[in-house]
């Protein structure tokens, strides 16, 4: 009987996620009857959809590699201070 139960857990968990994966993917569109959100201050027009679904380069910066061809001495900083006390 266990055995019976394991197939049809399998099964069911099988369903589930081929179900789950399954996605429709289109353009984004407003539900009928709302409009587009507001355009920013000073912008010309509207954001498009997939200006606003695309992260800007704050959100994710660029990776930087760059390694250090050389020792070079920091400039010195006003801020640069000792902790307290």
């Amino acid at each position: 009987m266990t055995r019976r139960m394991d197939a049809i857990l399998v099964g069911v968990t099988a369903a589930a996620l081929m179900v789950a994966a399954c996605g429709k993917r289109e353009e984004l569109k407003p539900l009928a009857g709302d409009k587009p959100p507001v355009a920013p201050a000073g912008a010309t027009r509207p954001a498009t959809s997939e200006e606003l679904t695309t992260a800007d380069s704050q959100a994710r910066p660029a990776r930087s590699d760059e390694l250090l061809r050389r020792s070079e001495e920091r400039p010195t900083d006003a801020f640069d201070l000792p902790p307290p006390g």
